[in-house]
């Protein structure tokens, strides 16, 4: 088994599309969230969400090409190139054929889909875009992905809800470490912020009209967000061998299932795939310092994940730093595990825990140090980055300082 390593990060996302500026957004607790300004509101009853503001997709593609693009993939392009340029990575034709291209998405070319139905239900249309099916697929970011970088190896998308991009990266990471790829490019992307997503989660009633304030007893719920993050994971040998940048080291991947409720977080599956990512990297419970959260800011959500911390760790947890970067970051559905695994490497990288931003007051039935809106300077060995899905889909990543 090979050792695997992050040596390059790549972001687009509503705190900025550069490592420095979204590591100081996510240490300061500043979030990207506010009202909705990238299309109309008038039928959106809680209109704010955590866009990607100032995206010209323009500045970064062919006039001719870009539209063969959906939102998502954009996303996804965009940041792939700056993970590999992050990287300091070459892409040699040999490398390109056998390089792993594993991304996460949770709902296709929503972009896409909404245009063509309102055109052909709310405009009666007699025909959809030419483009509409490759663009709104499902693997068409992952396919994009592919086709701009050259990336001629193993190459898929997985789909499980809010857990597809942490599902994405440890099925990266495993090909890497059993020797299937010598690298990944791997991450999640997501651009939801259409009107009929809106709909769908306001019929759910978890939208919050404010903000998102994880964990805090006077949360009100959850904010949709959109982005991606792109990662390019390697062989620790050969990113020594050539002196790449690394940012941490991926020790474990575990997953679950619920089996049970189709939205409702059962702390026993999640908690059994925290154990399997601490057992799949050789981690004891007391050797993790930081956990980052799914913490999505829901009364139900943040209860159940509280007491499945509780039954990972035992008596480890009341030691554990825990944050939740959604209050930042918002819900970017699939995208968001990548995101958040970002903001881990990040954090490990620097030695900086990042905050819980907005916490306003602590709630009885969630208990643990959650870091409430100031970073914390303090040693981080070890840290896992969680996601758990709708559907009862679990998906855990643990890693180490590098």
């Amino acid at each position: 088994m090979h050792r695997v390593v992050v040596t390059g990060i790549g972001v687009v996302s509503p705190i900025g599309s550069a490592n420095a500026a979204f590591w100081s957004a996510v240490v300061e607790g500043r979030s990207g969230i506010g009202p909705i300004t990238n299309i109309a509101t008038d039928r959106i009853s809680t209109p704010i969400a955590a866009e990607v503001r100032d995206f010209d997709p323009l500045q970064h593609f062919d006039p001719k090409r870009v539209g063969l693009l959906d939102r998502f993939s954009q996303f996804a392009v965009v940041a792939a190139r700056s993970a590999v340029k992050d990287a300091h990575l070459e892409l040699s034709e040999e490398l390109a054929l056998t390089a792993a291209t594993i991304v996460g998405n949770g709902a296709g070319g929503l972009t896409t889909l909404d245009e063509s139905y309102l055109k052909l239900y709310g405009q009666s249309a007699t025909r959809a875009h030419p483009l509409a099916i490759p663009r709104y697929m499902a693997n068409a970011a992952c396919s994009q992905v592919s086709m701009h970088l050259g990336l001629k190896g193993p190459t898929f998308t997985i789909v499980s809800a809010c857990a597809s991009g942490t599902h994405a990266i440890g099925q990266a990471f495993h090909m890497v470490r059993s020797g299937q790829a010598p690298i990944a490019l791997t991450g999640g992307s997501e651009a939801c912020l259409v009107l009929g997503t809106f709909k769908g989660w306001e019929a759910l009633r978890v939208l919050s009209t404010d903000t998102c304030r994880p964990f805090s007893k006077n949360r009100t719920g959850l904010v949709l967000g959109e982005g991606a993050a792109m990662f390019v994971l390697e062989r620790r040998d050969h990113a020594m061998a050539r002196g790449a940048p690394i940012y941490a080291e991926l020790l474990g991947f575990g997953m679950s299932a619920d089996a049970r409720d189709l939205t409702a977080i059962d702390p026993d599956g999640a908690a059994r795939a925290i154990r399997g990512a601490l057992t799949d990297g050789k981690i004891n419970a007391d050797e993790v310092d930081y956990v980052n959260a799914h913490g999505t800011g829901t009364v139900l959500n943040d209860r159940g994940e509280t007491v499945a911390l509780h039954m990972a760790f035992g008596d480890s947890a009341d030691r554990l730093a825990v944050s939740s970067t959604k209050a930042v970051l918002g819900h970017s559905l699939g995208a968001a595990g990548a995101l958040e695994l970002a903001a881990t490497a990040l954090a490990l990288h620097h030695q900086i825990v990042p905050p819980t931003a907005n916490f306003e007051e602590p709630d009885p039935d969630c208990d643990l140090d959650y870091v409430p809106n100031t970073a914390r300077n303090a040693p981080i060995g070890k840290a896992i980055s969680s996601s758990f899905a709708f559907g009862g889909l679990n998906a855990v990543l643990a890693l180490g300082r590098a």
